[in-house]
């Protein structure tokens, strides 16, 4: 059965989704003054530690320019990557991008710095559902960044057929890539095997990891993040992936080639965070970042330009978010897969059966 914090993260993402997809076509449009940075960061450097392709084309430039700043900005593959490289001690971020469960579990480790929310009065933005989630009450990490889905994408042409479970896709006679992220790969396991996508079962988890071993055959690769690069260049047919990651191929491609798949029986939704890291060099810089990835014209463009999913409530209610996104179920999934679908949550007591059943995965499949 469902763990209950599950559960309601799910029906606070079915609440969002449906007065997006309900949204008259034809209100006035809103005028939105453009954002303006504090005085006083002029000169100060903000470094940032994200997820690769996670914002859009200008979205740095015009902080720096807003601010008068310089921003240091890296990327890294997983939130167990993230997570392994602060946990060392932060090496001087000020931004981390986590999706909900690490935001639990960092801040159990004391590995986040509580937000100063009066710097931040576009938090009046964030869709009210979003706010207060089970992984960080109160928001006194967190902020949310984006949401979405993680499915499988595949060129339909060389698959040769739709793809809508998950047995088509271990069973499948051609090359597949899985995400390295231990959670999402053995909850998807476990789904199929009819365990709790966040068993803390011992006996569970052993037999998550004999299935994936047991059928692997066809992978060829385990990505970091970077899935969509293979399926794009023609490496792997199938791709364990984010939605927004696929449709951004899709669109690039102007073809009917890249399909994306939420797969039966269950598949995730995630949401991902702004947060920032304890010992962050400038904290006072990095609220205004958040303030500023918060206004309402500056989360459009992202969400427009990544094809994820906003939770700027105000971005929605002014028509920014483009409307072939709005009504696109690869960017904004159906009641039904919401209402059927699993999210990550923190399980300190489970993180290293993950983690250690997640590396004889890879060692036995040789990846």
């Amino acid at each position: 059965m469902m763990h209950r914090r599950a559960l309601l993260i799910l029906m606070a993402l079915l609440v969002l989704v449906m007065p997006v997809m309900a949204q008259d076509a034809t209100p006035e449009p809103v005028m939105l003054e453009p954002w303006v940075c504090p005085e006083g960061f002029e000169g100060q450097t903000l470094n940032v530690y994200n997820w690769s392709t996670y914002v859009a084309e200008d979205t740095i430039p015009n902080f720096e320019e807003a601010c008068g700043v310089r921003v240091e900005y890296s990327v890294f593959g997983s939130n167990e990557e993230m997570l392994a490289r602060l946990s060392q001690g932060n090496p001087g971020f000020d931004i981390i991008v986590p999706t909900g469960y690490m935001v639990e579990t960092m801040a159990g480790r004391d590995l986040l710095s509580p937000l100063t929310a009066e710097n931040i009065p576009n938090m009046a933005n964030i869709v009210e559902v979003l706010l207060n989630p089970v992984y960080d009450p109160g928001n006194v990490y967190s902020v949310p960044y984006q949401w979405g889905t993680q499915g499988v994408g595949y060129n339909i042409t060389t698959v040769g057929e739709e793809i809508t479970t998950w047995e088509q896709v271990f069973n499948y006679d051609g090359p597949v890539a899985w995400i390295d992220d231990p959670r999402a790969m053995f909850a998807i396991a476990l789904s199929i095997l009819g365990f709790d996508p966040n068993s803390t079962n011992p006996d569970e988890i052993t037999a998550a990891r004999d299935f994936l071993v047991e059928n692997g055959d066809n992978v060829v690769a385990i990505a970091a993040d970077d899935g969509q690069a293979l399926l794009q260049r023609g490496d792997v047919d199938i791709t364990v992936e984010y939605s927004g990651d696929i449709f951004q191929v899709a669109v690039e491609c102007e073809c009917e080639d890249y399909q994306y798949a939420l797969p039966a029986p269950s598949a995730q939704v995630w949401v991902d965070n702004l947060a920032i890291p304890s010992g962050a060099p400038n904290q006072p810089l990095a609220e205004a970042f958040i303030d500023y990835i918060l206004d309402a014209q500056v989360g459009a463009d992202i969400s427009n330009y990544i094809a994820f999913a906003t939770p700027n409530q105000a971005a929605i209610d002014a028509e920014l978010i483009l409307p072939e996104h709005l009504d696109n179920e690869i960017v904004y999934p159906n009641e039904e897969f919401i209402a059927s679908s699993f999210s990550i949550l923190a399980l300190p007591d489970a993180e290293q059966l993950y983690s250690d059943a997640w590396d004889e995965v890879k060692i036995l499949l040789g990846r």
